[in-house]
């Protein structure tokens, strides 16, 4: 009965004893309550989805590396880079370092694709996992991230706003990117011709920015126009459609 709670329970009982079962909830529900803190259960879950998020990363960035080890373009440029670095000449050794032609080609694999993750800079959803970017160090560097946003923030207001310059390279790119919605990883993936396209066009003035929008749009309702299986689907919405309701009698 040192507990607050517990004494008022107590109290509770000793002026309704008629209500016997509401005592019994009362008692068992705070004997077979779990004792464990709160902060442990959060930080244990914070760091297990941390730690998927890593592995899951690793793996999509590996499979990025399969695939463009299969493709022939950067396949036949690693070899080459391999060559003439003399890296496949030590995978064909003679003599008693001979090994069989199944360990050569893993060997001759393993070096292509290391050339490929060190000569290749993938970006986007299968770039290389960095440990700053996991679910528990984002928590533990939000104070950081969120002062170094502030500072940018008033430097963008005090350079272009209050003193009127004009907008770099960088800056025209991050207001396309806010106009786009897009985050930082998906804008990075994008290539550097379709760049320079939105730095020609001047889509940073909001006014190019929504003649491109409606241009994409009307470019994107042709495509649908002209595809097949649009084409199907709209007749299947046309004749079937997804489950309607008709009032004719039975």
């Amino acid at each position: 009965l040192q507990d607050e709670e517990t004494r008022k329970d107590y109290d509770y009982m000793l002026d309704h004893p008629e209500e016997y079962y509401r005592h019994y909830y009362h008692y068992y529900s705070r004997r077979l309550a779990p004792k464990v803190d709160v902060t442990i259960v959060i930080l244990v879950t914070v760091c297990a989805i941390s730690v998927f998020q890593f592995f899951s990363w690793w793996s999509s960035y590996n499979e990025a590396i399969n695939y463009l080890a299969s493709v022939p373009k950067y396949r036949i440029q690693a070899t080459e880079i391999a060559r003439q670095q003399g890296l496949l000449n030590k995978t064909k050794e003679k003599g008693k370092n001979r090994r069989s032609k199944e360990e050569i080609r893993e060997e001759e694999e393993e070096i292509i694709k290391d050339i490929i993750k060190n000569k290749i800079d993938i970006k986007g959803g299968y770039q290389k996992p960095r440990i700053y970017d996991i679910l528990l160090f984002q928590i533990l560097l939000a104070p950081f991230y969120w002062c170094k946003y502030i500072v940018w923030y008033c430097w963008w207001i005090y350079c272009f706003t209050i003193k009127g310059q004009e907008y770099g390279v960088e800056e025209k790119l991050y207001i396309i990117r806010r106009y786009m919605k897009m985050s930082q990883s998906q804008f990075d993936s994008l290539e550097d011709h379709q760049k320079e396209t939105f730095l020609e066009r001047q889509l940073w003035v909001r006014e190019n920015y929504e003649v491109y929008k409606r241009e994409q749009e009307e470019e994107l309702k042709k495509k649908m126009a002209m595809d097949p299986r649009w084409k199907r689907y709209r007749r299947w919405m046309k004749n079937e459609g997804p489950g309607r309701l008709t009032f004719i009698d039975d």
